[in-house]
């Protein structure tokens, strides 16, 4: 495994999916029952800016650095925004949550995170990071046995997170099967997959793997900074399975301000699509 993402921290694509995952843990704040949150693909916990790697790529003062400074943030943003300021002082930009740090700032005494990485070393870290903490769980294995083995929890309400590395020609694939079993298992969770888009025709096939599944309330939501060209990401996605009620309209505010803040050209967009809606139709809509 090659992937690290500490080469990627802070970038556009987690900027875009990290502030959609604070939405959705607020959301899940708003009952006093607990909740329990399955991050797959975790990564380390917390990523040092000032490391060698980052600034080797700097991807992050294009993502993060350019959201921080910009004025003008929609109040749906504020409580990622919040959590990143909250690890650095005045010292300036230097800390990046990872999604478990980012899960855990947002979980009460009640709820439950489980970090299942499979790279040895970031696992180790992980466990260290988050060394006596009743909330959080860290589990060594690979991200889609974890969809098997760890649902369903004891909670009815949650969150399950898979963001894989994309490293395997069969990610999108996997991501679908992936979904159908855990689904399948623990069907009042909220679900959330994170995809690149590189190519249109294979994120389209994907959509249409997922919207096969007819499982009902399946929201594609996408970034693009930039024209589609060939083999090069231009943005991100995200399914989403089971959103909040209020989840669109806010997704929307967050999307059209990252679409000004991150955009590259004016080929920038942003797209929110319904696959199956709450009576299991699915629909197709166009680029916003």
């Amino acid at each position: 495994m090659n992937y690290r993402h500490v080469f990627h921290a802070g970038n556009f694509a987690d900027v875009f999916k990290h502030a959609l995952l604070s939405v959705l843990l607020q959301r899940l704040k708003t009952k006093d029952k607990p909740f329990f949150v399955l991050d797959s693909h975790a990564g380390l916990g917390l990523y040092d800016l000032s490391d060698e790697r980052s600034l080797r790529t700097g991807e992050w003062r294009d993502g993060i650095a350019r959201v921080l400074t910009r004025p003008g943030a929609p109040t749906a943003l504020a409580p990622y925004l919040s959590a990143v300021r909250g690890l650095n002082g005045e010292e300036g930009l230097r800390w990046y949550p990872g999604s478990p740090r980012l899960i855990r700032t947002f979980l009460r005494d009640q709820d439950r995170l489980a970090a299942v990485e499979m790279h040895p070393e970031d696992a180790r870290l992980l466990a260290d990071e988050f060394a006596g903490d009743p909330s959080v769980k860290i589990q060594t294995m690979d991200g889609y046995n974890a969809l098997k083995s760890l649902l369903p929890p004891a909670e009815r309400r949650g969150l399950v997170l898979v963001d894989p590395p994309f490293e395997a020609t069969d990610e999108f694939a996997r991501l679908a099967r992936g979904l159908k079993e855990a689904h399948r298992r623990w069907a009042t969770g909220i679900y959330m997959l994170w995809y690149p888009i590189k190519n249109r025709d294979a994120v389209a096939a994907f959509h249409a793997e997922v919207a096969a599944l007819a499982l009902p309330r399946t929201m594609a939501v996408e970034l693009r900074l930039e024209a589609e060209q060939p083999n090069r990401l231009v943005g991100c996605g995200v399914i989403l399975v089971n959103p909040p009620w209020t989840f669109e309209g806010e997704a929307t505010e967050i999307l059209d301000f990252l679409v000004k803040a991150l955009g590259r050209s004016a080929g920038a967009s942003r797209r929110i699509e319904w696959l199956v809606s709450e009576e299991g139709a699915t629909s197709r809509a166009e680029w916003q």
